[in-house]
């Protein structure tokens, strides 16, 4: 009698040859590795989960000191604390997908030449990892928010807020899609795991997380350059929708051509990181 495999492991050769459905048969395995990955972050730390929220609390204090008290950058009228905690929750999340993927191949390599599992499991359950600490921050957050509106600060949550799940989604997929494209560069190319932390950083700077789009000239080629960047518009709304922000003219199409470059960036990062892992252990 013939046997019947319920799991048959074939060679990929071709560049196209993609099977997005198999992520979908090694679910448990993705949340095995999300509870890895949540348990390990704070391992061996004296305050252990606690630094989920230290940490964009504290950075947050001195963007507040730094850039609103002593700059005095403009906030849209709301307090300094909302207007740049709001940001970094937000930066911090994408930053973290970004960086955290970025190094799937060279930080896995040793269980990668082990056992077979779709590779994609790894970036995707360090995303969805990056969720649990999102949900915590926006928590603290939003607790902050409400003891800013019973304190008398002017704070106006729009319509907006029904777009938040759909950025919070296109965050994941471009830290996911920016980073799997550098984790397959770094296979060869081992300076790019130096430039990542100097590439997030000076992309922050082009984000408006310590200014307002609004505090740029309208016609100015920097608001241009800045909305084109695709999360200057997931910012700008995600101001909007807590603190009543002011946002610039044609936010809409900015936000779809950013849509439309997170798409295309996830693509092309996919495709990379699927030829890439055929042949990533001969050179890493």
């Amino acid at each position: 009698m013939k046997e019947q495999w319920t799991t048959i492991i074939k060679p990929k050769t071709g560049w196209k040859d993609i099977d997005l459905r198999e992520l979908w048969q090694y679910r448990d395995l993705i949340y095995l590795f999300v509870r890895r990955n949540f348990a390990t972050m704070y391992k061996q730390t004296v305050l252990g989960p606690l630094w989920i929220i230290i940490a964009p609390v504290f950075s947050t204090v001195i963007s507040t000191f730094i850039f609103g008290t002593v700059a005095q950058i403009p906030s849209d009228g709301v307090p300094y604390f909302l207007f740049y905690m709001c940001g970094n929750t937000a930066w911090t999340y994408f930053s973290s997908c970004l960086t955290s993927t970025s190094s799937t191949f060279t930080g896995n390599a040793g269980i990668f030449g082990k056992v077979y599992f779709p590779r994609l499991v790894m970036p995707i359950s360090t995303v969805i990892t990056g969720l649990l600490n999102l949900a915590i921050q926006s928590a603290i957050f939003i607790a902050f928010l409400v003891g800013y509106s019973f304190a008398g600060a002017e704070i106006c949550v729009t319509w907006m807020l029904a777009l938040v799940p759909a950025l919070v989604v296109q965050m994941a997929l471009l830290g996911l899609g920016c980073g799997i494209i550098i984790s397959s560069l770094t296979t060869k190319y081992r300076d790019l795991n130096v430039l990542v932390g100097f590439g997030v950083s000076a992309w922050m700077y082009i984000t408006p997380i310590i200014y307002s789009v609004s505090s740029l000239p309208a016609e100015s080629l920097w608001r241009k350059v800045c909305m084109i960047n695709p999360m200057a518009p997931v910012i700008e709304i995600m101001r909007n929708a807590f603190l009543g922000t002011p946002v610039s003219d044609n936010l809409f199409q900015f936000w779809a051509l950013s849509i439309l470059i997170t798409f295309i960036v996830l693509f092309f990062g996919i495709i990379l990181f699927s030829r890439v892992e055929k042949t990533f252990m001969d050179t890493v």
